[in-house]
């Protein structure tokens, strides 16, 4: 009885070559529930209020405590390749002096804007040597 033929073999072999490329999705930090949300009313929910609802934000602003950041994101990635974002969601709450609910703001991955990175190079004083100066340089240099 010969039942694991060269056809068997090959569909086996594709069948986990196609397994080893599906995507592998990476689900990060916390989105509020719409309902406890939607509960949070601006002039007359709290801190308390907020933190009872929805936990403990992501973030905080940087320089004041006036925006609580509850952020998630959901990731897939293909194999060796980079992380493409599927979804991304924020939820910034902004209290005013009273420490009550100002606004509150919900944000998606449509609303972010590319940032360009400028790449800087900090100058340094010296020589530049090249790699046969770098290899052979110390030569005739050390002390017994």
């Amino acid at each position: 009885m010969r039942w694991l033929g060269r056809r068997h073999l090959a569909v086996i072999t594709l069948a986990l070559t196609l397994a080893a490329c599906s995507p592998a999705i990476h689900s990060r930090g916390h989105v509020p529930d719409a309902e406890a949300l939607a509960n949070l009313q601006p002039g007359q929910s709290n801190r308390t209020d907020v933190s009872e609802a929805l936990g403990t934000p992501s973030a905080k602003g940087t320089f004041d405590d006036e925006t609580w950041y509850y952020i998630s994101e959901r990731t897939e990635t293909v194999a060796f390749l980079n992380p493409k974002v599927v979804e991304r969601e924020i939820v910034a709450i902004t209290f005013d002096q009273s420490d009550r609910v100002a606004d509150i703001f919900t944000y998606t991955e449509a609303d972010g804007k590319p940032v360009r990175l400028v790449s800087r190079v900090t100058p340094t004083a010296g020589n530049e040597l090249t790699l046969i100066q770098q290899l052979f340089g110390n030569l005739g240099r050390f002390n017994d």
